[in-house]
């Protein structure tokens, strides 16, 4: 099987990785420093005191790859429909199309039961320009249990690999999907297959749309927020925000907010990726994370006071903000 991943940063580095160990012909599509290493170097991946090296094709653009079986798209959110706008030419008609990105893919409301189904959300796919150029692919979606991060350009440090959840939005399971998580786990890699990814994608945002806006305002870790009393509390507000606003669109979580907490805590003093991104002047992912949870309560008149504060303020470390 072919698959080209496009983005060789943290997250599509790795699963390059798992790919490739798994026997699968994997292409990277990347730019700039990340591009010049891989082609120089190939993509070395450092785990513990192991250091691996794959010297895998890489090029600027997939239509300079050769065609895939699957097309795994890992980028920043913010880079979605630019980054679909350059791939589509490259995308076949029944092209297994799948983003492995934080927040909500741009299917999400499509075919979902309920007040929602088959609006579009304004904070990940602008004006729809990124939905009118993949109407022949076939969407799925991936949710990432993984800390790593890129060291350096087309440099990965893996510390921890929990698990891969792909799935369908129409709860089925193509061949190609299959055939794509079968050589995650031969990669060594365990890779479930879920026939409702929908409450796979939200149950994660859950926990991403609260501690990381707040961690990038406050430059705090997850020890330094969770052992502020205030602090807390707000996180609690914003959790108990989401989770009213999956109730309305049918996707109730599946514990409660002190639950999840617990769950937070055992994952000991984290680091965000908002964090991280701010620290190093990047962009942060707002809109993705928190930005699409408050588009979604204007959606249905639901009050979320907590969240849209923390939004109104975050979307300000962004430079291009207004």
């Amino acid at each position: 099987m072919r698959v080209n991943v496009i983005g060789a940063g943290a997250i599509g580095g790795w699963l390059a990785g798992a790919l490739a160990r798994g026997g699968a012909e994997v292409g990277l599509v990347a730019r700039g420093a990340t591009l010049t290493h891989l082609r120089e170097t190939g993509l070395t991946l450092l785990e513990g005191d192991k250091r691996e090296t794959l010297r895998l094709p890489a090029a600027e653009r997939l239509q300079d790859l050769p065609k895939a079986d699957a097309v795994v798209l890992a980028v920043k959110t913010y880079a979605f429909t630019d980054v679909v706008a350059q791939a589509a030419p490259a995308l076949m008609r029944g092209t297994l199309f799948v983003t492995a990105m934080n927040g909500l893919p741009w299917w999400f409301l499509t075919g979902l039961k309920g007040p929602l189904e088959n609006q579009s959300l304004e904070s990940i796919d602008p004006g729809g320009k990124a939905a009118a150029l993949l109407p022949n692919v076939c969407p799925a979606g991936a949710v990432v249990h993984v800390s790593a991060r890129a060291e350096s350009p087309g440099v990965i440090r893996i510390a921890a690999v929990d698990r891969l959840i792909l799935g369908e939005p129409d709860g089925k399971s193509s061949r190609e999907l299959a055939a794509l998580g079968e050589l995650v786990n031969a990669g060594g890699a365990r890779c479930d297959l879920v026939p409702d990814i929908r409450r796979e994608i939200w149950a994660k945002l859950w926990g991403n749309m609260n501690m990381n806006p707040v961690s990038a305002l406050t430059r705090r870790t997850a020890n330094g927020i969770l052992g502020d009393a205030h602090l807390l509390d707000l996180v609690r507000a914003m959790m108990t925000e989401f989770a009213a606003v999956g109730a309305r669109i049918g996707l109730p979580l599946p514990m409660t907010v002190e639950e999840r907490l617990v769950i937070t805590r055992r994952l000991g003093d984290f680091r965000t990726s908002m964090l991280n991104d701010v620290e190093a002047g990047r962009l942060i992912e707002i809109e993705a994370l928190l930005g699409s949870v408050v588009e979604l309560a204007d959606k249905l008149g639901e009050p979320v006071p907590a969240s849209r504060t923390v939004y109104a303020l975050a979307r300000t470390l962004n430079p291009a903000a207004p």
